[in-house]
């Protein structure tokens, strides 16, 4: 099957710049991307391109070149649907917060409500491609709710998992690894794989491009977070050692990252791990060798998050014992919010559960990212509390021991310490001898990525704590 026309279903961090990319590869495909949220929507379309509810390097360039050209972004899934010879299941695939699975399970609800939105409307044969990260044998569900539920058209589940690194997404998309299409091995199901070949064939090498059956690329993408995840966790556990025994976490790492089968990528020392991936597929990881009766190999990923979790709490307990055992009443700036650098992206951030044990403990939380805005930020802690059962009451109080800035100078001025919560390039070249005379002596940073000059820093006179450094 030549395809004519794309639908994507949820216009989020993997769907907008994905649909982008491949409209700007495949000028004669006409590629629409939907979401039933109003604001996301009009934002995809708005004139100032500054203003795109996902920021990525490069993303704003691609939008131009493609918008209203062959790109094109509405709330009207009905007509995308019944258009399309292809569409993308892009929606959010969150942690369980309830019920059976709650706090492990992916929560499959927006995936299913996607596929039966489908069978309603499809008016036509369709191939159906999972982009969203799922968990094993989601297909096989999909595709009874498609036979099931549809008006007699045949649909084809493809699992085509993304593999985007946010804050190189764009890049990563151009110049990918591998692209990953899972399908049935039945002549139908083949040639709906070589129909998605074909897509990404207009910019990728064959060996760019692998296909497996549907459930070896559903698992996959769980792997391949797992591992990545597993690698951090490991390098910030030796941290904690290098600190008691002075050794130096970095030199660890280049220490055995040249060893060739190891390698050096994934081994950076930090205040732990976030986003919307690893610990949240990680976590159905879990839950599901848990289902399947393999509680030995559960209790092995699990612990990729239980030391995780313990590098963020480790990192906020150093701040308190290094104020004196008590940062009541104190200003502590946050300098980054969002997860990662080049990204607007916050979930699962390590700020946030950074925040949280700081603010438990009296602390005034001060914030500049350059991305990432406090309705966000406060947001992000609101939803946190509200899970963990605390009244509107206590999480407005607790909100109030939060506050965000336009500009670092204000969000430091007159502070107890700075930490370094995410590795943007900027913070590297503030005027840290200025910053020094405005804050309360001993000016402490407390360094979470390692991205400064500890040795300038020193010579100012601020007390540095990096991660991982005796």
């Amino acid at each position: 099957m030549k395809i004519k026309n794309i639908c994507c279903l949820g216009a989020g961090y993997v769907g907008g710049p994905t649909m982008s990319v491949i409209a700007l590869k495949c000028p004669e495909i006409k590629v629409t991307v939907v979401d039933l949220n109003e604001n996301r929507i009009a934002a995809w379309n708005n004139e100032d391109l500054e203003k795109l509810p996902v920021y990525e390097p490069g993303l704003a360039e691609v939008v131009r070149e493609a918008r209203n050209r062959n790109l094109f972004f509405s709330t009207d899934a009905d007509s995308a649907i019944e258009a399309a010879d292809m569409i993308f299941i892009a929606v959010n695939t969150p942690t369980k917060t309830y019920g059976e699975g709650k706090g492990m399970a992916a929560d499959l609800k927006f995936v299913e409500l996607c596929a039966r939105q489908i069978a309603k409307v499809a008016k036509s044969d369709k191939i159906i491609v999972e982009k969203s990260t799922l968990p094993v044998r989601t297909a096989e569900t999909l595709q009874t709710i498609l036979d099931r539920t549809g008006n007699g058209f045949k649909f084809e589940v493809l699992s085509n998992p993304e593999f985007l690194a946010e804050g190189t997404a764009v890049n990563d998309l151009l110049n990918a690894d591998r692209v990953l299409i899972g399908g049935k091995q039945t002549e139908n199901g083949q040639r709906a794989i070589q129909s998605l070949v074909d897509i990404y064939a207009h910019w990728l090498s064959p060996k760019q491009i692998l296909t497996t059956n549907v459930w070896s690329s559903e698992l996959s993408k769980l792997t391949a977070n797992a591992f990545l995840a597993q690698r951090i966790s490991s390098i910030n556990a030796l941290s904690a050692l290098c600190e008691v025994t002075e050794a130096d976490v970095d030199e660890v790492a280049n220490a055995i990252g040249t060893d060739s089968r190891i390698g050096s990528k994934f081994l950076k020392a930090s205040v732990g791990f976030g986003g919307s991936c690893f610990q949240k597929d990680i976590l159905n990881l879990v839950y599901l060798c848990r289902y399947f009766n393999l509680p030995e190999v559960a209790d092995y990923w699990e612990q990729v998050i239980v030391l995780n979790d313990y590098q963020k709490y480790r990192f906020a307990k150093k701040i308190i014992s290094s104020l004196f055992n008590t940062v009541s009443d104190k200003k502590i700036t946050f300098l980054g919010w969002a997860f990662k650098k080049d990204t607007n992206d916050t979930r699962e951030s390590a700020a946030i559960y950074v925040a949280e044990h700081l603010i438990e403990d009296g602390a005034a939380i001060h914030v500049f990212d350059p991305k990432v805005s406090e309705v966000k930020i406060k947001a992000d802690m609101k939803y946190l509390w509200e899970l963990k059962g605390l009244s509107d009451h206590k999480i407005e109080l607790k909100l109030k021991q939060i506050f965000v800035y336009n500009t670092p100078a204000e969000a430091m001025d007159q502070a107890h310490a700075v930490a370094v919560l995410t590795e943007w390039d900027e913070f590297k070249g503030y005027d840290w001898e200025k910053i020094y005379s405005n804050m309360y002596k001993p000016a402490f940073v407390f360094d979470g990525r390692n991205i400064l000059d500890v040795k300038k820093l020193t010579a100012i006179g601020f007390e540095v704590k990096g991660i991982g450094k005796g």
